[in-house]
C-alpha cells in the first residue's frame, strides 16, 4: 500500500508524545509535517523529527500534498479544526475529547459523511493492554454475564490539576472512561454524575454512573488529585470477577521514555507479570496474562481506511454517543439529577 501522506496539527503533550512517535513508526503513513506557530515547538520538531516539515496552517499542509491530518490541539479548537480540515479535503483523526458537546460532534460527523471523507476519533485507550484483556475475558464468557464495570483514571497532581487544554477532567479522562464502558457494555440509558470545581474553574474528581440498556452498570472515576488511586479495573460477572491494579497501561510511559513500536518490535505493549490482573471467584484467584497493548495498530488501520481498504479504527458515531453521555453527566452533576437518555 502506498503510504498515506499525513500531517499533525499541534505539538503539545499529546502531539509530541502520543501522535508523532506513532505516526513516525507506522510504515503505512508518510509523516509529512507538523502545523504549529509556536517558536519553541517548532524548535522541538526540528530537533526530534529533523526530516519532518513545518507548516503555519492547515491550508499550507494541504497545499504541500497532505491527504490526512491528525489534530492534537486544545479541546476547544477540535471541532473548528476538524471541520476546516474536512473542508480542505483531508481525512481526519481528532484527539479526545472529539468535541465539547454532542451537537458539535454530530456536526463534524455529518460533514465528513457528506464529503465522503474518513473521520476517526482518537480513542487509543481501546487498545490499552488491560482493556484488551477485559474485552477478551468478557467475549469468551470467563466472567459469566457482566453486571458491573468499575474503571478509574486517577492520578495525583494536586497543584496544577487538570490541564486547561483538556477542558477539565470530565471531558479529558471522561472521554476515555465513557468510550470504554460503551464499547464493553453497549448503549447507556441513564447517567448520574458528581464532580468538584477547582479554583481554576475546571472540574475534577469526577464520578459517573451509567445504567446500560443491557442492565449492567458502569461506575467510572476520573481525577488528577487522587492521593490513593484505586484499581484500574474491577469487572464483576455472575460467574467471576476480574481486577487489575495500577499503574495504568505502560504504552504511555514507554513513549515518554522515547521507546516506540519501531524500537521495541514484538515487545511493544507487553506488560510484566507483576502487573497482571487476576480472575477471582470468592477466595480463589488465578493470574491472567495481560494482552499486549496495541496503540501501534491505530494509524495503520486509519491509513488503510484512507486507501479504501477497511473501516476507520473508531466509528465517528461512537464519539457522538460518548459526547451525549458526557453532556448528560455535566447536566446531572450541575442539577443533581439522574438524566435519562
Amino acid at each position: 500500500m502506498e503510504p498515506v501522506r499525513i500531517g499533525l496539527v499541534g505539538y503539545g503533550f499529546g502531539g509530541r508524545w502520543f501522535h508523532a512517535p506513532l505516526l513516525g513508526a507506522a510504515p503505512e503513513c508518510d509523516f509529512l509535517g507538523v502545523v504549529t506557530s509556536s517558536p519553541d515547538r517548532r524548535d522541538l520538531v526540528g530537533r526530534e523529527h529533523p526530516d519532518v516539515a513545518l507548516f503555519g496552517s492547515l491550508e499550507e499542509l494541504a497545499a504541500a500534498g497532505a491527504e490526512a491530518v491528525a489534530i492534537s490541539t486544545p479541546a476547544a479548537t477540535h471541532s473548528e479544526l476538524t471541520d476546516r480540515a474536512l473542508g480542505l479535503g483531508l481525512a481526519v483523526v481528532c484527539d479526545k475529547p472529539f468535541a465539547l458537546d454532542a451537537a458539535a460532534a454530530r456536526g463534524s460527523v455529518e460533514l465528513a459523511e457528506r464529503l465522503g471523507l474518513p473521520l476517526a476519533p482518537y480513542q487509543n485507550r481501546r487498545w490499552d493492554s488491560d482493556f484488551l484483556t477485559v474485552r477478551a475475558l468478557v467475549e469468551r464468557g470467563a466472567l459469566g454475564t457482566v453486571t458491573r464495570f468499575e474503571s478509574r483514571f486517577e492520578r495525583f497532581d494536586p497543584e496544577p490539576g487538570p490541564p486547561a487544554a483538556g477542558g477539565g477532567t470530565l471531558l479529558d479522562f471522561g472521554a476515555h472512561l465513557v468510550d470504554q464502558a460503551l464499547v464493553l457494555l453497549g448503549p447507556a440509558e441513564s447517567v448520574y454524575a458528581e464532580l468538584r470545581i477547582r479554583d481554576s474553574g475546571l472540574d475534577d474528581d469526577v464520578f459517573v454512573a451509567l445504567t446500560h440498556a443491557s442492565g449492567a452498570r458502569s461506575h467510572l472515576w476520573g481525577s488528577w488529585s487522587q492521593a490513593a488511586p484505586g484499581s484500574r479495573f474491577r469487572v464483576s460477572g455472575t460467574q467471576a470477577a476480574y481486577e487489575v491494579g495500577g499503574p495504568m497501561d505502560g504504552q504511555e510511559q514507554a513513549l515518554l521514555a522515547g521507546r516506540t513500536p519501531a524500537t521495541e518490535g514484538e515487545g511493544w505493549g507487553a506488560e510484566p507479570r507483576e502487573r497482571w490482573g487476576a480472575l477471582t471467584r470468592g477466595s480463589e484467584g488465578e493470574p491472567v496474562p495481560t494482552e499486549r497493548g496495541r496503540w501501534d495498530t491505530f494509524y495503520p488501520a486509519f491509513a488503510r481506511a484512507v486507501r479504501g481498504a477497511g473501516a476507520v479504527p473508531v466509528d465517528p458515531r461512537d464519539a457522538v454517543a460518548t459526547a451525549t453521555v458526557l453532556d448528560a453527566a455535566r447536566r446531572g452533576a450541575t442539577d443533581g439529577v439522574v438524566v435519562q437518555l
